[in-house]
């Protein structure tokens, strides 16, 4: 047996969507291959619950591992995110490429439905190399999700982001870390107060004043 991850798919159509059997084959052939393990196929017509629960606005909706798209897809262009849902790499590629054409509401949906997108997420905020409009949005989502404790597991993810060499990097992780609503960001918050740099100081003080304890 392989260790590899292999991805499963949703689609939803409707009917008289002239795109709908393209995409249907183009993921019937993965299937064949190896490339997906499972796909349900819903006819949003009939199941329109289905397609309200997931903020479907248009069909095909395609869903291959934590990845959400819309429209016209070729095969290829499945197989491509087939693999990519596989690595971190490949979610980190996936979280950047929608950021940059703005799509935030869909970010924050996918990393709501599947919590496993939220440490590429972190790295893709605490990587320099990001542009700085991706950066912005990718904290956006965090900011959002926070709102519902959702980033309260992630602090020893964000703590290793607090001992980067760039204090950029600190200075967000230092306001991530008041966002987990967890008092286990306390000892990393208290160091970054002591931090190097003046900025990350004053970041990690208010966030360490607007730290609520979360869930044990």
């Amino acid at each position: 047996m392989s260790n590899e991850i292999v991805p499963d798919a949703e689609l939803m159509i409707a009917p008289g969507c002239a795109h709908c059997p393209v995409v249907l084959a183009g993921l019937a052939e993965l299937i064949k291959a190896g490339q997906i393990g499972r796909l349900e196929v819903i006819n949003i017509a009939r199941h329109p619950e289905l397609a309200e629960e997931r903020g479907v606005r248009g069909v095909p909706w395609i869903r291959i591992g934590p990845f959400e798209l819309t429209g016209a897809h070729s095969q290829a262009e499945l197989k491509e995110l087939a693999t990519r849902a596989g690595s971190e790499t490949g979610l980190m590629h996936y979280l950047r490429e929608s950021l940059e054409t703005g799509e935030l509401d869909r970010v924050i949906a996918v990393c709501r439905r599947s919590p496993e997108m939220l440490p590429p997420l972190l790295a893709l905020a605490g990587d320099p190399e990001t542009p700085f409009a991706v950066r912005i949005g990718a904290g956006a989502v965090l900011e959002d999700l926070a709102t519902d404790g959702l980033l309260s597991d992630l602090v020893d993810d964000i703590s290793r982001l607090a001992a980067s060499p760039h204090s950029q990097t600190r200075a967000d992780a230092a306001h991530f870390l008041s966002l987990t609503g967890n008092e286990k960001a306390r000892p990393a918050l208290e160091q970054l107060t002591r931090d190097k740099d003046r900025e990350v100081r004053e970041i990690a003080t208010e966030s360490l004043a607007d730290l609520v304890s979360g869930p044990e």
